[in-house]
């Protein structure tokens, strides 16, 4: 039955579309600017919020990134936790500071054939099997604790191990993303990974302090080894990622062949001298206990908020990374991000108002997420798969030698003269090595994103 009218009777056809309400074109002009508006604001917030596309497109790398944010607060947590306990047993600073030397050694050593069998074998077994063994070690250091086994050499071993692990996942997860991402969302999931190591940076340590302190060492590491599993179920679930070898390439990757390589890529050589020149020029990390009482006449509480700072600066990086996707000059981009480096920690060595000297520290935090961004990107994308794991091997080498060089390096210069003058002649020194290397290799600041050329 068709609708009546007052009288009861049914209006005509003509007359029922009359009065029909219908849309009016007011009501279509409504929803369309609503629309319209809904993504524009979508749109903005992409461009500044972290682009999330990664995690929505590929299940694969959702898993990874979950699992690895998830693995990498355990690691961190148990990093602080060896530390405290070898000053428990020995109350030797020194010692403390040997646990770093344990782990550096091994990373170096390990990181460029980690990257050479990366490139051979399997990597998603690569990378479950040497997670595997990172749980195994944290299971180790747990029952030790438990059962009251406390010795340093059993610590400083384990610490070594787990730098092995790691120099076997880390050429293997990185060499794994380019496979289960197009390469317009490199810089995204690269900007994501970002979050990943600065939270672990600073959630891990201080729930590791509140778990050890509440429950002694042995619940950090059991913490640790079942954080582990998230990890491992990522791996696991991943397909197959046998490295794309070229007709007639040699069974077993070698590190030389990577080297050189290397040396035939200017691009990519770049973005290693780009980082060493910020991170040996401008460290200025190991003169924050003495700068906290010289120049801010603070305490141990001081110079945790200038650890804290450039790690903080870094973390909103990654937050307020969406625009980021939308850079296609990825040369210029670090040129510019390691300038801001150089210049912030510059800057940061004139100052004597502690605020504001965390300011500028933050600045060069967000300034080295910027440039680590680009830099994995370019590395990702204008290497051949067969190569990536090789050369991640030589970025994890940099990575962590750098800093440690720069730390010796500003140390040496504040002895000689002072911390004023290691820091800001250090930020000065990178802003002027880094121009050199731009005049030198020109192309690189045009190296477009939509062609990568290594």
């Amino acid at each position: 039955m068709g609708p009546r009218g007052r009288t009861g009777r049914l209006l005509p056809l003509r007359e029922r579309r009359k009065n029909s309400p219908g849309p009016t074109p007011g009501r279509w002009l409504s929803s369309g600017v609503t629309r319209t508006t809904e993504a524009t604001r979508t749109r903005a917030l992409s461009r500044i919020f972290a682009d999330l596309t990664p995690l929505s497109t590929s299940p694969d790398y959702r898993r990874l990134w979950i699992g690895g944010t998830i693995s990498w607060i355990g690691q961190a947590m148990t990093a602080l936790a060896i530390s405290l306990q070898v000053y428990d047993i020995t109350g030797s600073s020194f010692s403390v500071g040997l646990v770093g030397l344990f782990s550096l050694v091994p990373l170096v050593a390990f990181g460029l054939y980690g990257g050479a069998i990366a490139d051979t074998v399997d990597r998603r077994k690569l990378g479950l099997y040497a997670s595997l063994g990172a749980a195994a070690l944290s299971v180790a250091l747990a029952t030790a604790a438990l059962f009251g086994y406390h010795h340093v050499w059993f610590l400083y071993a384990v610490v070594s191990l787990q730098a092995v692990c790691g120099a076997l996942t880390g050429p293997a997860r990185s060499a794994m993303i380019p496979r289960l991402l197009p390469p317009e969302q490199l810089p995204a999931a690269n900007a994501l990974n970002s979050v990943t190591m600065t939270s672990g940076f600073m959630a891990g340590p201080m729930l590791g302090g509140l778990i050890v302190g509440w429950w002694g060492f042995q619940a950090a590491y059991l913490v640790d080894a079942v954080t582990f599993c998230a990890a491992l179920y990522a791996m696991w679930r991943l397909p197959s990622m046998k490295p794309d070898r070229a007709e007639g390439a040699r069974g077993r990757a070698s590190v030389i062949d990577g080297l050189r390589f290397l040396g035939t890529r200017p691009n990519i050589r770049m973005t290693f001298f780009s980082d060493l020149a910020a991170m040996v020029l401008a460290q200025p990390k190991a003169l924050f206990p003495a700068i906290a009482v010289l120049w801010y006449g603070g305490d141990a509480k001081t110079v945790g908020l200038l650890v804290a700072a450039p790690a903080v600066g870094a973390l909103l990086g990654g937050v307020f990374s969406g625009w980021q996707s939308h850079i296609r000059r990825h040369g210029l981009a670090i040129l510019l991000a390691v300038a801001a480096w150089g210049l912030a920690i510059a800057v940061f060595g004139l100052t004597r108002n502690l605020w504001l000297g965390l300011f500028f520290l933050a600045l060069a935090g967000w300034a080295d997420t910027i440039s680590m961004v680009f830099r994995s990107t370019m590395m990702q994308a204008a290497t051949p798969d067969d190569m990536r794991g090789r050369l991640q091997g030589v970025f994890i080498v940099v990575v962590a030698g750098g800093p440690r060089l720069g730390d010796f390096l500003a140390g040496t210069v504040a002895d000689l003269t002072s911390p004023a003058v290691a820091i800001t002649g250090g930020g000065l020194c990178c802003v002027l090595v880094l121009g050199l290397l731009a005049l030198r290799w020109r192309k690189f600041a045009h190296y477009d994103a939509r062609s990568p050329q290594a």
